[in-house]
């Protein structure tokens, strides 16, 4: 049986194409390698090199060689493996966080100049609209301010002095230089009661009024408006201009004020609408789509997707579980607690200013026996719980050099303290601590990042030994080098 021509033809088409094909895979196999597989996922080469660089710029003070960044480079795969693994990337909330950041990236791509010059039609048409046939103004005013409810002698003296300068106005004086020395609305005397070009809805009803019944040179007679009162002249009047001759300063307008983002809003709702599907659908294929000719967009939307599991897990993992596991804090203060012994003495406890005599012995008595963490409120409740604050207090561990009535009361030093106004009486309370802290609580800070440090160690172990990593150590030699 013969094959005729064109059979022949799409048999040799469909076998270039596979050669083709395989040819451009390899290709690209060639040029991104498999430069790690962690947990049974392979990590190209260009993966690890954004992330290298990208934390390893010149301005890095901890800068990292390639080799030793694998170790922090898999121990971040492992944690976003183990998010994954907890199901972290169904919820919600985070499927929210992450489409938002991804949108970020996406949403610009939807601007196009065709959707910019129909915002700016709008713009254009809706101002135009607004403005209707009694066009745009350029009132010169001059005004002398009065309040609304101010006394009726005041209201008086204004109309006068205006009633003034409307006469030396009739008589040849210049409007400008009147405007300049004697109008009290700061914003146009400067320039000699200018206003800019305002349309009809832009000022007082009064005002509008007056100003729109005049033609350009004429000037109104004195009349009040809730801001006092006033005199215009009417210096231009116009149309809008066609929508070209306006086009690029609208564009600029709708650039400045965030225009883009309602552009982008509209285009994507059309898009959505036209393909059939939800405008959520419709931004996860525009950034499959970009992501698979950016590589760098590529490498930045899986960094958002990564870091924001990296973060929950870390979170409930080792950070806040570390910052709430009292007793945990607790037995890793007392197994370590050489290691916060102090240089220098500390004194914790407080000094206070008090105004009575009495109120000494009253602070004390107050606080003794109370966990130092519960003086604060003990004190604010029983001394300044209402309108009249008693005393003064400083709270805290204090090391000399720290507080000069500490340093004066306690440390004995020879130092000058600037007294307390309407608290004469100085007082302190507390004890000194010679070697280092009593509690955990008296280094909080530092034992709950000691612990954190600790929990993230066993952490790490944890994941080392439950996820396999396997290194190609050829393609690691070829970072930032092919």
């Amino acid at each position: 049986m013969r094959v005729n021509k064109l059979e022949r033809y799409h048999a040799l088409r469909a076998l270039l194409l596979l050669v083709f094909s395989s040819f451009m895979s390899h290709a690209v196999a060639q040029s991104d390698p498999v430069i790690m597989n962690v947990a049974g996922e392979d990590v190209l080469r260009s993966e690890f090199e954004y992330s290298y660089n990208k934390n390893n710029t010149e301005g890095v003070i901890d800068k990292k060689t390639v080799e030793e960044y694998v170790d922090l480079f898999v121990n971040y795969k492992l944690k976003v493996k183990a998010a994954i693994d907890a199901h972290l990337d169904t919820l919600t909330s985070f499927k929210d966080e992450f489409a938002m950041y991804r949108d970020q990236q996406i949403r610009p791509s939807f601007v196009t100049d065709e959707g910019m010059l129909r915002e700016a039609r709008k713009v254009y048409d809706d101002t135009k609209e607004s403005i209707g046939p009694r066009g745009l103004i350029m009132p010169a005013h001059i005004l002398m301010h009065v309040e609304q409810q101010a006394p009726a002698s005041e209201m008086e003296k204004a109309k006068v002095r205006i009633d003034s300068i409307y006469a030396a106005l009739k008589n040849g004086a210049d409007f400008a230089d009147l405007a300049k020395r004697l109008s009290q609305d700061p914003g146009s005397a400067k320039d000699g009661g200018v206003l800019p070009w305002i349309g009809p809805g832009q000022t007082v009803k009064e005002f509008e009024d007056q100003a729109y019944a005049l033609q350009k040179g004429e000037m109104s007679q004195p009349f009040q408006s809730p801001f006092g009162y006033h005199i215009i002249l009417m210096k231009d009047r116009k149309q809008l201009e066609p929508f070209d001759s306006l086009k690029n300063d609208i564009l600029r307008f709708i650039e400045a004020r965030g225009g883009k983002e309602r552009v982008a809003d509209v285009a994507i709702k059309e898009t959505a609408e036209k393909q059939g599907i939800t405008t959520a659908q419709l931004m996860e294929n525009r950034a499959a789509e970009m992501s698979a000719n950016d590589m760098d967009l590529k490498n930045l939307i899986r960094e958002y997707h990564d870091g924001l599991l990296l973060y929950e897990i870390s979170n409930t993992t080792v950070w806040d579980k570390a910052a709430k596991d009292e007793l945990g804090l607790a037995n890793y203060f007392l197994k370590k607690k050489k290691k916060y012994d102090w240089d220098q003495p500390r004194y914790k406890g407080m000094v206070y200013h008090v105004k009575e005599k009495g109120d000494v012995k009253a602070v004390k008595k107050s606080v003794k026996g109370l966990p130092f963490s519960q003086w604060a409120d003990k004190l604010r409740k029983t001394f300044n719980n209402d309108s009249i604050i008693r005393i003064r207090v400083e709270k805290g561990i204090f090391k000399a050099g720290d507080n000069a009535f500490i340093d004066k009361m306690v440390f004995k030093k020879d130092t000058t303290v600037n007294a307390v106004k309407d608290y004469p009486i100085d007082a302190v309370y507390g004890k000194l601590l010679k070697k280092g802290p009593e509690e955990y609580q008296d280094v909080r800070g530092l034992v709950v990042a000691d612990y954190q440090e600790e929990l993230e160690k066993a952490w790490v172990e944890e994941l080392r030994k439950r996820y396999p990593v396997r290194i190609n150590k050829e393609v690691l030699q070829t970072v930032n080098k092919h």
